[in-house]
């Protein structure tokens, strides 16, 4: 059966335990290799085309019913971590009194830059569901250094994502050899430049990775949160639940890092960070007549 991009492939050396888009097919010498996207995680890899196989609709209806369970399990912890924050600011906002005071929130605004736009377009609708303002770009890995500081300056973001896809390569060096990683080197570039432009950990957080990124490299370039402490496999959707917990948090408290990575679908071997502040401000009164 031939093989063609966009379709959707498992690694039959892998037995298949992971659902790939084929992004890429190259020949050289003879030989096809294939680039391949991960459907479910942020993970690009090269493979020999003989290696793949298609997935049929069964397994591949399988592995995605599994991957949604696994979401929206994720989703349901981080919905009643947002609504004790709200409740909480609520009660803050009226000074515990039960009389009822108009007040409004101003939730962080996030910028998004993602290296794949079907992943961008999940992270999107995700964002939009949990309510978190936000401005989406697709920008490929390599080009987001030098497009970076543009967006900074045009959406003046609290908090911006950097992320695509990545991999580790144990034949292109050590493990701690950025020269051995498909695109770190290009989000720790960007990180460096984000941080020329906002220096100040807590006038822009940042998370910035991918799949098995050098997580080490990322946060000594300035990001607050990055991916991969163990060099494993991140979910598609887990950056939307840092960001969106860091823009419900009020700006006056700081976030432990396990209360970030706990509803994530990766958890502490994928995700990392330090200790920051939230970014959520609440204001008073609130006249929807005014804003007519």
């Amino acid at each position: 059966m031939d093989i063609n991009v966009m379709d959707i492939v498992g690694r039959i050396s892998y037995h298949c335990d992971i659902m790939f888009r084929v992004i890429d097919i190259k020949e050289e010498a003879g030989r096809k290799t294939a680039v391949l996207a991960g459907e479910d995680v942020r993970l690009i890899a090269d493979a020999p085309y003989e290696d793949l196989i298609i997935i049929d609709p069964s397994k591949r209806t399988k592995l995605a019913r599994e991957f949604r369970s696994l979401e929206e399990q994720s989703f349901k912890l981080f919905r009643q971590d947002v609504d004790l924050l709200k409740q909480k600011q609520e009660y803050d906002a009226t000074g515990g009194y039960s009389k009822s005071h108009n007040f409004f929130q101003m939730p962080g605004r996030v910028l998004h830059l993602d290296g794949d736009p079907v992943y961008l377009k999940k992270c999107l609708q995700l964002y939009e569901k949990v309510g978190v303002p936000v401005y989406g770009i697709h920008c490929a890995e390599k080009e987001m250094p030098d497009k970076i500081v543009h967006l900074i300056d045009y959406y003046r973001p609290d908090i911006l994502v950097i992320t695509g896809h990545d991999a580790y390569s144990k034949a292109k060096g050590k493990i701690n050899d950025l020269n051995a990683y498909r695109h770190s080197r290009h989000f720790v570039q960007t990180v460096k430049e984000a941080r020329r432009k906002i220096p100040h950990l807590d006038q822009l957080v940042i998370f910035a990775g991918a799949c098995q990124s050098h997580f080490e490299s990322l946060i000594h370039a300035g990001a607050n949160f990055a991916s991969s402490p163990s060099r494993v496999n991140i979910h598609a959707l887990d950056p939307v639940y840092i960001v969106a917990k860091i823009s419900f948090t009020p700006f006056m408290e700081r976030i432990n890092v396990w209360d970030v990575l706990r509803n994530t679908l990766t958890g502490q071997k994928g995700l990392g960070g330090i200790e920051t502040k939230g970014v959520l401000r609440t204001g008073m009164p609130y006249k929807l007549d005014q804003l007519q």
